[in-house]
C-alpha cells in the first residue's frame, strides 16, 4: 500500500465511526457486635530471593484500604479487575444506602488485608490478596433514591451523545459501582462474591466487566490490537491535580469521577491491516510503542515534525494526536483492561478494551477528548464504544468509618 494511498484512507476513516478513548440488615448487627477490635494484621512477605520467594511475595501484597483517597485509583494498575454496577432497589434510601456503605466497607478492609469478610465459609481464598484493591462508585441516580440530589457533584453528569457510539443498555449505567483489582484471578472472583453477597438484600446485579492486562513486569501494556497501552499518564503531583476534588461540595474533597467505557474491536480488518498503516492509525511504533518522529516509548510526540513529502509524520487524525491533552483541565489518569468474551459462533473474535478514566471533571476532560476522537480519529475504523458509565468515587474513610460516611454518616 502506498503512502499517499494509506494517507487518503486515514483521512476517511476517522469519519467512518464512532471514536475511542486515547471497567443485610441482619448482618449489619452482627459487625456492629464485634468485639475483638482488632485491625487487619499487616501481612508479612518473605524476602526476595529466587523466583518461588517473588511469586510469594507477590501473593501476599496488601494495599491499605483506609486513607484519605479510595485505592484502586492511584495505586499500581493491577492484572485483573472486575466492574460490577448493582441497581439499587426503589425503597432503599439514605438510612439503607448508609447501611449497605458500612457493610461493604467493613468487608472490604478485611479482603484486601488478606482477611476473611464476615460469614465467608472459604476463609482460606482470602489469604492470597495478591495487591487486591476495592474501590466503590455512586451513580447519579443513587443520590435521588437517598434523598440528596442537592449534594450530587456537578462533575456527575451524564456525557452527551459522541458521535458513532453503539451503547448497549446492558454495558451502561449503574447505581452503585464494585471496582475490584488484583494480580491473581481468584482473589478477585473471592472478593467479588463475598461483597456482591453483601449488596443482595439492597441491590440487584446490573452488569459485570472482566479485564486484565499484562504483568507490570513486562512494561507498559498492551491492548489487544497489539499496541501498547498507557504510555502517558500523570504522576505524583501531576495525578494529584488531574484525579482528586478538592470541594464542591466540601464532602467530595479527595474523591474521584470515573467514566467507564466498553469498546469493542474488529480485529478481522485490523489483522489484515498492513503494520506501517497500523502505526501511522496509532501515531506509535508497534513494536517498541515509540511516538514516530521519536525512538523510545517515553519520547514526547512531536506533533509538528513533517516528512520528506510535507506530510505530518505523525497524522492528523493519528490517536495519539486527538487523544494529548491540549489543556491541563483535559488531562485524566488513564487504565485499560482487555476483556475476551470468546469467539462468536461465526468465528470472530468478541474482544475489546474496557477503558477507565480517573478525573476532576468529565466535561472539561473526557468529554472534550472524545469529541476530537469520535470526529476524525483513524482508529473508528475498527473501534465501537458499546458500554458507557459513569460514577463518581467517594473519598476514602478512616478505620472504624465507611466510605462516603462524610455525606451518609
Amino acid at each position: 500500500m502506498s503512502g499517499p494511498s494509506r494517507r487518503q484512507l486515514l483521512t476517511t476513516a476517522g469519519v467512518a465511526a464512532g471514536g475511542a478513548a486515547a471497567t443485610g440488615l441482619g448482618l449489619v448487627a452482627v459487625r456492629a457486635a464485634r468485639t475483638d477490635g482488632a485491625a487487619p494484621a499487616a501481612v508479612t512477605t518473605p524476602a526476595a530471593g529466587g523466583t518461588a520467594a517473588v511469586d510469594a511475595a507477590r501473593a501476599l501484597r496488601v494495599e491499605p484500604f483506609h486513607g484519605a483517597h479510595q485505592n484502586g485509583v492511584a495505586t499500581p494498575a493491577p492484572e485483573h479487575a472486575t466492574f460490577v454496577a448493582l441497581d439499587l432497589r426503589r425503597d432503599t434510601g439514605r438510612t439503607e444506602v448508609a447501611r449497605l456503605m458500612r457493610l461493604l466497607s467493613d468487608d472490604a478492609a478485611y479482603l484486601t488485608q488478606g482477611r476473611a469478610a464476615l460469614a465467608d465459609t472459604e476463609p482460606w481464598l482470602a489469604a492470597r490478596p495478591a495487591g487486591l484493591t476495592v474501590t466503590f462508585g455512586w451513580g447519579p441516580r443513587l443520590f435521588d433514591l437517598a434523598g440528596l440530589a442537592a449534594q450530587r457533584p456537578a462533575a456527575l453528569a451524564d456525557l452527551p451523545a459522541f458521535r458513532g457510539e453503539k451503547l448497549e443498555d446492558r454495558w451502561s449505567g449503574g447505581d452503585l459501582l464494585l471496582q475490584v483489582c488484583a494480580d491473581e484471578p481468584t482473589t478477585v472472583s473471592h472478593a467479588v462474591r463475598m461483597l456482591t453477597k453483601d449488596a443482595r438484600r439492597f441491590a440487584t446485579v446490573r452488569w459485570v466487566q472482566n479485564g486484565f492486562k499484562t504483568p507490570a513486569a513486562a512494561g507498559t501494556p498492551r491492548n489487544l490490537l497489539g499496541q501498547v497501552d498507557g504510555t502517558v499518564n500523570p504522576k505524583d503531583a501531576a495525578l494529584d491535580a488531574a484525579v482528586w476534588h478538592d470541594g464542591a461540595p466540601d464532602w467530595f474533597a479527595g474523591g474521584t469521577v470515573l467514566v467507564l467505557r466498553r469498546i469493542s474491536l474488529t480485529l478481522e480488518t485490523w489483522d489484515a491491516f498492513d503494520p506501517a498503516g497500523k502505526e501511522l492509525v496509532l501515531g506509535r511504533r508497534l513494536d517498541t510503542g515509540a511516538p514516530l518522529t521519536g525512538t523510545v516509548e517515553t519520547d514526547l510526540a512531536d506533533l509538528d515534525a513533517v516528512d520528506e513529502q510535507g506530510f505530518p509524520v505523525i497524522d492528523e487524525t493519528a490517536h495519539i494526536r486527538l487523544a494529548k491533552a491540549r489543556t491541563p483541565a483535559e488531562v485524566m489518569l488513564r487504565r485499560g483492561f482487555n476483556y475476551d468474551a470468546g469467539p462468536a459462533a461465526d468465528g470472530s473474535a468478541d474482544v475489546g478494551l474496557l477503558f477507565a478514566a480517573y478525573q476532576r471533571d468529565p466535561r472539561t476532560a473526557f468529554v472534550p477528548v472524545q469529541r476530537r476522537l469520535a470526529a476524525t480519529d483513524a482508529m473508528n475504523r475498527w473501534v465501537s464504544h458499546v458500554g458507557s458509565a459513569v460514577f463518581a468515587l467517594p473519598p476514602g474513610c478512616a478505620e472504624g468509618g465507611f466510605v462516603g460516611d462524610g455525606l451518609l454518616g
